[in-house]
C-alpha cells in the first residue's frame, strides 16, 4: 500500500482511442514532473535492458464534463500539480501548438477531457470525489 496515489480522471464521453492517447499523455506529464515515479529499469533474463516504469498503480476514473470541471476545481483550490488535457488539443498535431491552444482557454471555460493527479492518497480521493472506476 502506497502513501500517496496517482489518478487520472476521463471525461466519460471520449472515444477509446482519444482515452487511451490522453492516459497516455497525462502519465508523461506526471512522470516529467515528478521523476521519482519512475521504478528501476528491468532486465530480462538474456540481460536485455527495459525502462523501468511507474512505480505505483495508477487508478483510471471516468465522469461527466460536469464532475471533471469540480474535479479540476478542486485540484486548482489545493494548489495540486496536475496534468491536464482539453478537447481543443485533439486538433493540433504537436506540442507547441497543444500549448497555444491550451494558453486561450481559464478554468472557468476549459473544455476538460482529462486530469491527472499525484499526491498523498487521502487527498487525490478527495478532489476525485464523484468519478468511478473506469469500465
Amino acid at each position: 500500500m502506497f502513501d500517496t496515489k496517482i489518478a487520472i480522471v476521463l471525461r466519460d464521453d471520449l472515444a477509446p482511442w482519444q482515452a487511451l492517447n490522453v492516459t497516455a499523455f497525462l502519465s508523461g506529464g506526471l512522470v516529467g514532473e515528478t521523476t521519482d515515479l519512475i521504478g528501476a529499469a528491468y532486465v530480462d533474463k538474456s540481460n536485455n535492458r527495459y525502462n523501468g516504469l511507474i512505480r505505483q498503480p495508477i487508478m483510471i476514473l471516468t465522469c461527466d464534463a460536469a464532475t471533471i470541471a469540480k474535479v479540476h476545481r478542486r485540484i486548482l483550490t489545493r494548489e495540486l500539480t496536475s496534468s491536464i488535457y482539453i478537447e481543443e488539443m485533439f486538433k493540433t498535431g504537436h506540442d507547441e501548438a497543444n500549448r497555444a491552444v491550451f494558453n486561450e482557454f481559464d478554468p472557468q471555460n476549459a473544455n476538460v477531457v482529462g486530469i491527472g493527479v499525484y499526491a498523498e492518497r487521502k487527498l487525490v480521493d478527495k478532489v476525485t470525489k464523484g468519478a468511478k472506476m473506469h469500465p
